[in-house]
């Protein structure tokens, strides 16, 4: 029997070095402590385009592209792979400065005494597992948003129901002020027309929320003052065999969170344990305190869910019902708030046994603040198109106090600030022919420095923002807006 005798340590380096410059699909050579190419092979070559001769004794950083060079990019690479190993990815540099996406390790080598003598780098071009990855991401988003306008389109029956009825109260109450002259009707109907208006924009923010993303609005909410005001649209949601029961504590800290979108995850929350119950049964909000959080739970006596779908719950498009009875996009959104409120959400739940969602809030230690009407006398522009809005504006500011001017465009409001050089507040749309709001409030403040501008407009923030990136500069108020709304906004342009 013969035994092979190990290969000399020359042959057994040749070798290696062989296996290492034939290796094709991988950048792999040796950096010296100061970032000097000290060796090259195939594989190098191949996607970055030197040649062994072009290369060695350059130093690495020619891969790098010039943002990260004068970011100081490859220095910091070499300070930190000299400490462990370093990985990283991003775009490089190949010889006829094309970019690609690489995947780069970079591990120190250091001789028997532990001193650094180089450093041995493998580089990978990844740049289609990126756009593979873009792709796939790009798809993903594209379901998402279809889906989502997919079930806004089931719903647009219902939508259309809530909004004629809300059209209906806003109709007959006009009627009403029109014929009658008891104030105590009088108040009644006008509450009334404004509790309408008010969920009417409640709608339409939650339907501009869902399609197109706009941000939360996080301000503070008393959660039994939100519950019991939704009330009715929840009692709506359900079928007449089944209870709806709130238990709701006193004397709860507020909470912070969109209103919208807390009234959304409720509505979600009760379609769905509606939807459990087969036929007679209770649904439950209870309210509460445990330690630093408000729990809102909603409990159901209905067919209750095993294991296994409690934690699917929650992810988007899951959903155990047929086929067009469930789009599986409602517990996913009521998990973004409480996200995105710092707060999360538990599902305790057994077969036959109903399930208990619970949503598990911050508490805000600290008193609401107290709104005040009382602001100090002082002239205002208020310009709006509509001459219904301008009017209505004029009177909410009149009740304040103010001493109020109008104007119909922009060019007109330029002529009356021309005229009153005393007018400390700009109150204007944003949307409106020929001079934009924007536009007029750069041109105003340009001749009054401290001129306050509060800009009104229905449109999304963030589609506003898209169009006009310096709009942030001004305070900005949705519409249709309230009276304390104005009175929020202009204590923000006085501070």
């Amino acid at each position: 029997m013969t035994t092979a005798l190990p290969l000399p340590i020359t042959a057994e380096a040749e070798q290696f070095k062989l296996f290492i410059s034939s290796v094709s699909d991988y950048a792999i050579y040796m950096l010296s402590p100061d970032g000097i190419v000290c060796s090259w092979n195939a594989g190098a070559q191949r996607f970055k385009g030197y040649t062994e001769a072009e290369i060695l004794g350059r130093h690495f950083s020619c891969f790098y592209t010039e943002e990260d060079r004068a970011a100081g990019r490859p220095a910091q690479v070499l300070h930190q792979a000299a400490q462990a190993r370093f990985a990283d990815e991003g775009w490089r540099v190949r010889k006829d400065g094309t970019r690609f996406w690489a995947s780069v390790v970079i591990d120190p080598v250091r001789g028997s005494d532990g001193t650094l003598i180089g450093f041995a780098k493998i580089t990978r071009d990844v740049t289609e597992r990126r756009r593979a990855d873009e792709t796939l991401a790009q798809a993903k988003e594209a379901l998402f948003q279809s889906q989502k306008l997919e079930a806004i389109g089931k719903l647009t029956g219902g939508i259309a129901h809530d909004f004629n009825n809300l059209l209906n109260v806003i109709s007959n109450g006009l009627d009403l002020l029109r014929v009658v002259n008891d104030r105590q009707v009088q108040n009644k109907t006008i509450d009334s027309m404004e509790r309408a208006t008010k969920r009417g924009a409640s709608l339409t923010q939650q339907l501009l929320a869902f399609a197109r993303q706009q941000p939360l609005k996080p301000e503070r909410v008393g959660v039994n003052r939100a519950i019991n005001s939704f009330e009715a649209v929840l009692r709506r949601a359900i079928r007449s065999s089944i209870r709806l029961d709130l238990q709701l504590a006193s004397n709860l800290p507020d909470v912070m969170t969109d209103i919208t979108q807390f009234e959304s995850a409720l509505l979600n929350l009760v379609v769905n344990a509606r939807d459990a119950i087969e036929a007679a049964g209770t649904i439950t909000i209870a309210t509460a305190v445990d330690g630093a959080s408000v729990v809102v739970s909603v409990r159901d006596t209905g067919a209750g869910m095993t294991e296994a779908v409690a934690q699917r719950a929650v992810e988007p498009f899951f959903t155990t019902k047929e086929v067009g009875k469930g789009s599986g996009l409602g517990l996913s959104q009521v998990y973004g708030l409480m996200q995105q409120a710092g707060g999360d959400l538990a599902i305790v739940s057994n077969p036959g046994a109903g399930a208990c969602i619970t949503l598990r809030f911050p508490a805000l230690a600290d008193a609401a603040p107290e709104t005040d009407g009382d602001e100090a006398a002082e002239k205002v522009l208020i310009v709006d198109d509509q001459p219904d809005v301008l009017d209505m504006a004029s009177h909410l500011f009149a009740s304040l106090g103010y001493q109020v001017l109008a104007a119909n465009n922009g060019q007109e409001a330029l002529d009356t600030l021309h005229r009153h050089p005393d007018i400390s507040i700009l109150f204007s749309d944003v949307v409106m022919p020929g001079m934009s709001g924007i536009e007029l409030a750069k041109n105003a403040v340009g001749y009054l420095p401290s001129l306050k501008v509060i800009l009104a407009s229905g449109y999304v923030t963030s589609a506003l923002q898209q169009d006009h990136p310096d709009l942030d500069q001004f305070q900005l108020i949705g519409k249709p807006y309230r009276l304390s709304d104005v009175i929020r906004k202009l204590k923000a342009v006085s501070a």
